[in-house]
Order: C-alpha cells, then structure tokens, then sequence
C-alpha cells in the first residue's frame, strides 16, 4: 500500500470477467432492496464490497449464491448465463461463501469439516487417512501446521476461518466469497488471513472480500464497488479510491455538501453544560474494542461517529457493562466503578437504548403499558403488587410528552409503528430518571417524521440537563443533534471535534484518516465550489 492510503493494483484487470451481475433488481413486500445493482469481478483479483448497514451488500450476495431470486437483470458467471436457485447450484459451479459466523461443525476433526460431503473413499468406506492427508497437504500450503485430527473447536477463530477457506479450496471453488471474515480476529491472525487470500488471488482465484474495515481495504483489495440504497454507486481500482472519496461516496455526502454547519447553539451549549457525568479511558475489548476514550457532561450531546463494524455499539455495550471490560477505566460521577452488569449500570443512573428494537428492545406480546414501565416496576410496586394509578400516570405522562400514537395502552407494542415504539422504548428509560443515556442508532427503522420527533426530543432532554451519547450511521442526523462528537476507527478513538469544530466535514476526514492523516476534506470541498464557479463562468460566456 502507499504512503497515500491507496493500494497499489495488483495486476491489470483486461481479462474478462469472471462474474458478471448486471441491473439486478429485487423487493421485498413491494419495497424495493436492489435496484439495478450491479458486480463485475475478475479472475485472480480481490474485489471489495462495501457499504453501509441496508446498502444491499448480503441481498446481493444471496441472490448470487442462490439463496434469493432476483426479479430482474442477468447473472453472468464463465462467460455463460446461470440462475442459481439453490446455494448448491452455486457451490458446485465454483461459488463459495464464508459468513462472518463461521459455518463449521465444532466437535468434528478439522480434516473432516474440510471434506465434510466430499470425503474421498475406498471400497465404498470412508479412507481416513486420505482425508488427513490431503487436508494436512492443504493447510501446510496455506503455511500452517497444525494437528488436523483435532477438533475444530479447539482452535482459535483465525484458524477456524483458515479452515473454513480451506474448505472452499479444496471444493476447486473458483470464486470465494468473504463476508466479514476479519471482524472477529486480532491484527496477527488477520495478516495471516490475508496472506492465505492473496495466495488465492495469486493462483487464480477470485475473492469478494466483504468488510468496513478502511485500512483492510487497501492493504489487500485491487477493486472496489461501493453500494448505497440497493444501488451501485461506484466501481473503482483502490488506486484511484481514495479513502476520502470512498466514504462520502458510501455515505452519500458530496464534498461541496457537507461544508455549511451551524455552530453557535453548540458552542453554546458547550459554554454552559455541567459536570461530568461519565468518563472512559482506553476502554478494550478486543477485538472489537481497542482503546475508545471520551467523556460526557451533564447538558449535552455527544456523537460517537465511526462507520459501521467501528465499534460504536461495542463501546455502548461496555459502558453500560451488557458486555465485560478487558482493558481500561470507566468513572461515573468521577468515582471510578467496575459494571459487572446493566444492572449496576442502572442503579448507577445509565440507560441504554439498543439499536436492535425488535430482538433486544421491546417484549413483541406485552402491552405498551407494560413495555414502558418495565425498568421502573421495583418503584411502582409495594409488597409485590404494582400501583396501578402510579403506573397509569406514568404511561400517560409520556404518551403525552413524547406524542406516542396508539390506540390503548393495553394492545401489544407490536401492533404500533416502528417510530412509536422507538418513542416507548426512550419513555421506558426516561421514566427510570437516569442521569445518562446512550443511544444507539435511535431513528433507525422508522421514517422521516418519527426521527424529526426523536432528534427534537433528545435535543429537549439535553436542554434539560441530561446527558446524552448518541451514535448514528448518519453524519448528518448526528450532527443535528451533537454538541462534539468522538471519531472512532477500528475500536479506537482517532479524534475529538468539539463546538466549532464539529461538521460533517471533520467527522468525514477523520473516519478516512484519523487524527494523523491530512486535513484535505475542506480544501477538495472547497476546490469543488471554485470548479462550479468556474464552470457556471464557462457557461454562462
């Protein structure tokens, strides 16, 4: 890789694809999830694909490995037109899928998973020791000697994933698919990984290497196609990609778009904001987790910026002790407490609200009134029996303060909307009186007026002296709200914007580069209004 972030090509891509996806189209309910996407990778290349939560990456990968039907466009794989209608079909044309959950069977030999189906035989019985052979044969060409007898599930997950790519080796697979594979390994046994995958690439296979992870992208990847709202947005060489450009074009922002912020109600509520209510130091979890810092105050709103798989939900999780805490240091209140559980977390003053609504967040068949009250029951309750006008009261004082639509408190949370019962869930936590809340991804799911009525109530509660950790995939929803905003990469904190400071502009230029990285985001942003300045004079003679 250069000194300039971009990658240096492997080799010219003049050959003919090896796989062709052109104006794919797919719905779901009569939503559109792909429309007109399209894919062209190479023979002996590692193409990447990227883009954000919802962009459209898995669905067009399914629709490749036959997992879905595509309702339009045409599939194209060694030169001849395929439609795959099972995963099968496509694994035995050569097409091979390794999941971010590794897909082996954990008390069997690794010998046996590599060859799992496929075992070679002898007099109609399994020949064992063909099978160890050939699977030691395989892994000592990848430059790794291990016991193949053992079983899987004893070995660490970069092993399992040089298993699981073994695997797809030894299936002659001509193009392997990667989704993720690097999110659960540490920075050794991802350069081992790679090492493995440019073998690939060197012996002529293809390689779709799914990850969020900028600096894998680079390191390894010749090109790139970028996706966004179930389109294709870009192709690229990673030599003509900067990471700049790759992230405004992931997220949608133009450069001359993202220079105009309104600072002064921030700076504002900077100048005036109270004490500290919570401080983390070097938080790990590796590897997810890798050293985040950051601290918020009472009174205001801080954004936890990052693309996603950057940590933003992990960091959360520590904080509020759902997941434990290998590195670092968390105060609260100034005094410095070890979380053992979201229990002394609440007890602490902490609400978290999870970006995952349906499978961490509400209870589906309980009513709305029982949903909301669910944290504060121990207060509502004497001898064991809730205070039911207690509990009325505090179901109609939100339902009121936060504009929840419904019918009766009594029909199940279900039956609402996504946005109302995002706004249950934030009553069920405030209704708590925590003195922080962290909220991750708080508009996803729900449409343009319920995450208006979000913003405004998490700014309200702000102005009432909560304090507030936000994080959102959306630079600018985050910076509609925030007052500073940390920048993390990788599990680690690469920068802090505060008041004036803090624009989608600066938060852009610190996920493409970090805090050492050039300052150029402005200046193109800037050179982009000269150029249509220019261009308007051109026409305009």
């Amino acid at each position: 890789m250069t000194e300039s972030g971009k990658a240096t090509p492997h080799s010219p891509l003049t050959r003919s694809p090896l796989l062709e996806m052109q104006d794919i189209g797919i719905s779901f309910g009569g939503v559109p999830a792909l429309r007109g996407a399209n894919l062209s990778v190479a023979a002996g290349e590692v193409h990447a694909l990227i883009g954000q939560n919802g962009a459209g990456k898995s669905t067009l990968i399914k629709i490749l490995t036959g997992a879905y039907r595509r309702a339009s466009g045409s599939v194209r794989f060694e030169g001849r037109e395929v439609d795959f209608r099972t995963p099968k079909q496509s694994r035995e044309a050569g097409i091979s899928t390794i999941y971010q959950e590794i897909n082996l069977v954990p008390f069997r030999s690794v010998a046996e998973n590599i060859f799992l189906g496929r075992e070679p035989r002898r007099f109609g019985l399994i020949d064992w020791r063909t099978v160890q052979q050939r699977a030691a044969a395989l892994l000592d060409s990848f430059g790794l000697q291990i016991d193949v007898k053992k079983p899987v599930g004893r070995y660490s997950t970069a092993i399992q994933q040089m298993v699981a790519l073994a695997r797809a080796v030894s299936s002659d697979a001509k193009m392997v698919i990667m989704d993720e594979s690097t999110s659960s390994l540490d920075e050794r046994e991802v350069e081992l990984l790679f090492t493995v995958v440019r073998k690939l690439r060197d012996d002529g296979r293809a390689v779709i290497f799914v990850s969020h992870r900028l600096d894998e992208l680079y390191a390894l990847c010749d090109r790139v196609t970028v996706m966004r709202d179930g389109q294709t947005v870009a192709q690229s060489s990673m030599a003509e990609m900067d990471k700049l450009r790759l992230v405004t074009t992931m997220l949608g922002r133009s450069l001359a778009a993202v220079v105009q912020d309104d600072t002064a109600t921030r700076e504002a509520n900077l100048a005036k904001r109270g004490k500290q209510v919570i401080g983390a130091t070097q938080l790990g979890a590796p590897p997810k987790v890798n050293g985040v810092s950051l601290d918020v105050h009472a009174g205001e709103a801080v954004g936890l910026a990052g693309l996603l798989g950057s940590g933003r939900t992990e960091t959360m999780r520590l904080m509020f002790g759902a997941d434990p805490l290998a590195q670092g240091s968390l105060s609260i209140g100034g005094e410095t407490v070890a979380l053992k559980s979201p229990q002394d977390a609440i007890a602490r003053g902490l609400a978290y609200l999870t970006e995952d609504r349906k499978g961490e967040g509400i209870v589906p068949e309980l009513s709305v009134r029982d949903n909301l009250t669910l944290v504060c029951l121990r207060t509502l309750a004497k001898n064991g029996i809730v205070d039911v006008k207690k509990q009325q009261a505090i179901v109609d004082r939100f339902i009121a303060s936060l504009g929840i639509k419904l019918r009766s408190a009594d029909q199940p949370i279900r039956e609402l909307s996504g946005g109302n019962q995002q706004k249950v869930l934030l009553a069920r936590w405030l209704a708590a009186e925590p003195s922080l809340l962290l909220l991750d991804e708080p508009t996803r799911g729900i449409d343009v007026g319920a995450k208006a009525d979000v913003a405004k109530i998490v700014r309200e509660l702000r102005d009432a002296g909560l304090a507030v950790l936000l994080s959102a995939s959306e630079l600018e929803e985050l910076t509609a709200v925030a007052d500073r905003a940390v920048v993390i990469r990788d599990g680690r904190t690469v920068a802090e914007l505060n008041g004036a400071d803090m624009s989608e502009t600066a938060i852009m230029d610190a996920i493409a580069y970090g805090s050492e990285g050039p300052s150029a985001l402005a200046e193109a942003a800037q050179s982009a209004h000269i150029e249509d300045a220019l261009e308007g004079d051109r026409h305009g003679a």
